[in-house]
């Protein structure tokens, strides 16, 4: 290992420079520095030699041109073993900089602003610093890159515990880092770019280029135990979502189809400005329900289906409260409550319910009693997305992998309003049926499709998914609500391309539905309906989920 003497330091980020620097100076370290970076280390009395100094060249055009210079990049980039790289660096009077410590003009945080303009966002396209950065990573067997803050505790450290050096592997380690940040920061600079100049007709640019970091180790495995998985976390995201929630408790890892179903709770209970409780199972929601309480609207989601909601996860709107947490995993709740309930309400006498067993909870926040309560269940995870309703989640966009490449899509952000609403039978809906029928057509946005679902009053009592035929989804949606179909609600998450699609929605019970129309055969399936007495509403709005 070779001792660092030459450190050049240029950060936009500060934080924690000036103790990093004064910790080199301390092991014999000379600090070359930049503009800004500089005089903050002369004004907390580290010393500095001003790149200018060293160079012989002054910083020229509002500091674009400082460190792009010869004896910068031949410091960096000379083979310290090449008896004729190091000739020609005594000739030019280039000196060797072991460390470059440098991080990056605020790119992303510039285009993140809502207001900012073209110009602002290319003059933060950092030059010299991605320059440096490639140069040090590229020599890293002779030169150290520190590109991020947290790394300053562990380099000091090593280096006190080695003499002033980094080993090879830590020279390694950041090289991997340094080329991660400036390839991220490229793939920011290409995104925003071709947004801006693509059509005017398009959401897609040209090159989408996405950028993401691992979280943690590798997950437990896949969707079946000889697959492996991992957790990435989408840098420079519209939302921090599901990939940066924080586990409060849960003894176990998530797993890959965790991650997958805890999004799908927190994307449908987010639906609801009033409060939400949905019960997730194998992506689809088989328990979901609104009330004034989000203790009363969990007792009326779990007891819509027991039987599924085993080993489901349990998504929520609002902070959990203690009341609510009280009945989360809890036996004794389902046997004298839930399960009561359940049987007297669909008829169903003979199904197995098993236990009140929850794999997680998400929501974004939970009150101190709440949490503790819910700690007691020593396999339950409990996840909190501290912004649960970011306001960019209409802008992040929705990838879905095919061999070879991405499809793409805006998210389906879309609602159905009340005005939105055409009454397409002779039959009108009532003000309660209306707020019922709004109340389904959101459960059966986050169904699979071919999406049917049963609803009494804010209450998801029955639902069919992800079947080949509309008409099979509407027997089984039936065959769950049991008694509860009579007079519910019924959601179709596409149109009736056929009356008899109709009639077995109309055989299940239910006394109004909402589709979107616009088949062929919509004269046929409104006769149909009328013929059968029952309230049918077009909504105009499709929510396929594949």
């Amino acid at each position: 290992m070779k001792k660092i003497q030459r450190a050049l330091i240029s950060v936009s980020d500060k934080t924690g420079i000036v103790e990093f620097a004064r910790a080199l100076v301390e092991m014999g370290v000379e600090i070359l520095s930049t503009g800004g970076t500089r005089r903050v280390l002369e004004q907390a009395g580290v010393p500095v030699r001003a790149i200018e100094s060293y160079t012989g060249f002054p910083e020229i055009m509002d500091h674009r041109v400082v460190t792009l210079h010869p004896k910068v990049h031949g410091g960096l980039l000379a083979v310290r073993d090449n008896d004729e790289h190091m000739a020609q660096a005594r000739q030019l009077g280039i000196e060797m900089i072991d460390m470059v410590v440098v991080n990056l003009y605020p790119f992303q945080e510039t285009v993140a602003r809502a207001d900012v303009t073209i110009e602002q966002a290319v003059e933060n396209i950092d030059i010299g610093g991605p320059t440096m950065v490639r140069s040090a990573a590229k020599n890293h067997k002779y030169v150290a890159v520190v590109c991020k803050v947290e790394f300053y505790d562990e380099i000091i450290a090593e280096m006190r515990a080695n003499d002033g050096c980094l080993s090879a592997q830590t020279r390694q380690k950041l090289a991997v880092e340094a080329f991660a940040h400036t390839g991220q920061y490229d793939a920011a600079i290409v995104d925003y770019l071709s947004r801006q100049y693509a059509d005017e007709d398009s959401r897609f640019p040209r090159y989408f280029a996405p950028w993401y970091e691992k979280q943690g180790h590798d997950l437990r495995y896949g969707e079946n135990p000889h697959q492996q998985a991992a957790l990435y976390a989408q840098i420079g995201s519209a939302e921090p979502g599901v990939a940066r929630a924080r586990k409060l408790h849960g003894a176990r890892e998530l797993s890959f189809n965790n991650y997958l179903d805890v999004a799908a709770a927190m994307q449908a209970a987010r639906e609801f400005s009033e409060p939400a409780a949905i019960i997730i199972k194998h992506l689809n929601p088989c328990g979901a329900a609104c009330a004034p309480t989000l203790r009363q609207a969990l007792e009326d989601a779990w007891s819509g289906d027991p039987i599924s909601s085993f080993g489901g996860i349990f998504g929520f709107n609002r902070v959990v409260d203690a009341a609510t947490a009280e009945i989360i995993g809890n036996n004794q709740f389902l046997r004298e409550v839930i399960e009561p309930r359940y049987r007297a309400e669909s008829g169903d006498e003979d199904s197995l319910i098993i236990s009140a067993f929850p794999e997680c909870v998400v929501a974004p926040g939970y009150e101190p009693e709440a949490l503790e309560l819910l700690k007691r269940h020593k396999n339950l995870r409990v996840l909190q997305v501290d912004d649960f309703f970011s306001e960019g989640r209409g802008r992040q966009l929705d990838l879905r992998c095919i061999p070879g490449g991405l499809v793409v899509q805006t998210p389906d952000t879309g609602s159905v309003l009340p005005e939105d609403l055409k009454v397409v039978t002779k039959k009108q809906p009532t003000a309660e049926q209306i707020r019922s029928l709004l109340f389904a057509d959101k459960i059966a946005k986050h169904v699979k499709s071919n999406a049917i679902v049963l609803v009494q009053g804010t209450r998801l009592v029955g639902c069919g998914a992800g079947q080949m035929s509309r008409l099979d989804s509407c027997l089984i949606a039936a065959r769950k609500a049991g008694r509860r179909a009579k007079g519910s609600v019924l959601a179709s998450d596409a149109m009736f391309p056929a009356p008899d699609g109709l009639q077995a929605a109309v055989a299940t019970g239910a006394v109004a539905i909402i589709q979107p129309g616009g088949s062929r055969a919509d004269a046929e399936v409104i006769a149909a309906a009328d013929e059968a007495g029952v309230v049918m509403v077009f909504s105009g709005m499709r929510h396929f989920l594949h």
